[in-house]
């Protein structure tokens, strides 16, 4: 995979092209290789989002649409909006065949669009979301203006990222996992040669806790927080939009 500061554009191209071509066993490889806490993670972020009825919300590299649906779970109305954005058509095909079969139509949109260049007017949303998307950005802090940029003053942002555990022995296994096990039952299962093994390495690459927290600050985003899951797996980061 080419690095995104040597050719942003080749880098953005590779990476729609590698979850084009794993968008069949994408939501089956999530379940396998997380164990199933990736279903967890999710709902911790969206309780963290506190969607309220009548507030519109934007799920941004939404894949298959989870956290837009959890999104709505957890309104428990159906006055609440998503639009639900990815750049991969083949998962946005899939999100639809989801959300038609939990009849979520009415509250859900599927937009294409990439988070580098958001489709949408200032002030937009109420909220915006992010699962395991930021990392594959060509743009970070380009895209994390665009989450400012699109909410409206007092609009919250809530981005879920993977990270390595900051325990030495917990660090250790995970990386064993991550750089032996999950590369081959990814390849595996996805069919795909290389997109398990970017993973593992872009995990290893991204700025995470602290760093992370100053790029959001600097993107624009006021209070910014991130919350350990999973013994520091995941990273929950939060930021406000003031005004």
């Amino acid at each position: 995979m080419m690095e995104r500061t040597e050719n942003p554009a080749a880098f953005n191209r590779q990476v729609h092209q590698m979850f084009n071509a794993i968008a069949p066993r994408y939501d089956l490889l999530n379940r396998l290789l997380s164990g199933g806490r990736d279903r967890y993670w999710r709902r911790r972020a969206v309780a963290r989002l506190a969607p309220k009825p009548g507030e519109h919300f934007l799920d941004i590299a939404t894949g298959t649409a989870d956290v837009a649906l959890e999104i709505v779970r957890q309104s428990n109305t159906r006055e609440v909006q998503v639009v639900a954005m990815d750049f991969s058509e083949p998962m946005l095909e899939l999100a639809r065949q989801k959300i038609e079969s939990q009849d979520r139509a009415g509250m859900i949109q599927l937009q294409t669009g990439s988070a580098e260049n958001l489709p949408f007017a200032d002030h937009s949303f109420d909220g915006t979301t992010t699962a395991f998307g930021v990392r594959n950005f060509s743009d970070v802090s380009g895209s994390l203006r665009e989450m400012v940029r699109v909410l409206k003053p007092g609009g919250r942002s809530v981005i879920l990222e993977f990270a390595l555990p900051r325990h030495p022995v917990l660090n250790f296994l995970y990386r064993l996992y991550f750089e032996t096990l999950l590369p081959r039952v990814g390849r595996w299962v996805s069919r795909h040669p290389s997109a398990y093994t970017y993973l593992p390495e872009s995990v290893a690459a991204f700025p995470v806790r602290e760093e992370f927290k100053s790029r959001m600050q600097r993107a624009g985003f006021d209070e910014v927080t991130y919350r350990e899951l999973t013994f520091g797996m995941v990273i929950l980061y939060t930021g406000i939009r003031r005004v």
